[in-house]
Parts: C-alpha cells; structure tokens; sequence
C-alpha cells in the first residue's frame, strides 16, 4: 500500500471543518453522544438490497469523525471498540485524521485480517464513470462480505431526501448498505445523531469521495 496514497488531499473533519476561518456547519451536534441507531435491517443479497445492523455512535468531539467512523463501521461486525483507543492507533489530533491510510491499517488489525480492507483513491475534482461503477461494486462486495466500508468525504452534497450534508473541510463517514444494486447506499454519519443515517446516491458519494479516498474490501 503506498503510504503517500491520499495523504496531500485528506484533511479530515477537522481540515478542521474550518471554511474562512469559521467552523463549517453546527460543531456542537458533533459532541453529543447519543444511543440513537439508523434504522437498519438486513436482506438477502439476492434482492439488490442489504443494510448492515449499526450500533451508531456519536463522536464525541468535532475531530474525532475518522475513529467514529471507523468505530461504526466495525460495529457491523458486532465489535465495541473505544474511539480513543483508535484515535490513538490513527495518529487522531485536533487537526483530524490524516488520511484514509491512516484508517485502513485499524480497520484491518480490528477485523482480524490484514487483508481485509484496502484504501481506494478518487483523485480527480470529479468521479468519472469508472470511478463511480468501482465504488458501486466495492460497495456491494463489502458490504455483502458483512463489512462496511469507510470514505473520506469533503463537500456539500444532497441525500435522497433532499436534505443537504455539507463538511467543506473533510470528514469520515461508513457507509453500511445498499439498495437497487447499490445505485442508491446508506450513510451512517457521527457527526450529528439527529442525522445518523440517510441514503445518498452513489453519484453523489463517489463525487463526495473525489480528491479523498475509502476503505473497502
């Protein structure tokens, strides 16, 4: 794995969220935890749908977005891990987490495989085509591995709702299901527990992702 992968474009939440010298968005939702769960249930894969059980958790501050989740992430598998404690393997200051390489080794060493996760980069302002279909297909293969996958994103973007996400300095996020084939896939988001889980399309993700990337089986 090249450890330069992303590195130059991966702020984090942190980039400090900051925009102009203001913290991009309402920072406070960011510190409340909170024992709210997306809704999520679990289907065969056959039917071009899936949603992975989480049990979601807030970050407890606005720089702790890349250990929450990655935290999330691996509670699909059913494990409980301490934010700190991956904060800390991930070199987590108040400036955020450096990149999605800093993740993928956690994410690997807690799943017990040192092959089950692998950094995807989105170089490109824009995802092209070949970059939005390989991160429908990551998607999909890892989430019907029973994992969930974990992107860097920075950006504004809109969710099948239209209700608007916007982290213009960066910030981590899981994404633990699909549905349509994994055109259209389910956030879920420590940032605000008001808003732990939304479904976006995969369009808008893999543009999301763009300059950044992801960990995916």
């Amino acid at each position: 794995m090249r450890t330069d992968l992303i590195r130059k474009t991966a702020l984090t939440a942190a980039g400090l969220a900051f925009t102009g010298g203001a913290i991009a968005g309402p920072v406070t939702a960011a510190y409340a935890m909170s024992d709210a769960k997306p809704t999520t249930h679990t289907q065969d894969r056959k039917s071009g749908e899936r949603q992975l059980g989480v049990r979601y958790e807030a970050q407890p501050n606005f720089y702790y977005c890349g250990p929450a989740a990655a935290r999330n992430a691996l509670s699909v598998q059913g494990k409980d891990i301490s934010v700190d404690a991956m904060a800390k393997e991930m070199g987590t200051t108040e400036a955020g987490t450096n990149s999605i390489n800093d993740i993928t080794p956690v994410l690997n060493k807690e799943t017990g495989k040192n092959d089950a996760y692998h950094s995807v980069e989105i170089s490109t302002p824009k995802a092209d085509d070949k970059q939005t279909d390989t991160l429908r297909a990551d998607i999909v293969k890892t989430v019907d591995d029973g994992r969930a996958v974990v992107a860097n994103i920075a950006g504004t973007t809109t969710d099948t709702n239209g209700g608007i996400h916007s982290f213009e300095g960066g910030h981590y996020i899981s994404v633990v299901g699909y549905r349509d084939n994994g055109t259209t896939v389910t956030i879920a988001d420590s940032a605000d527990p008001n808003q732990a889980s939304y479904q976006i399309t995969v369009e808008h993700l893999a543009d999301w992702i763009a300059t950044r990337g992801y960990a995916t089986s």
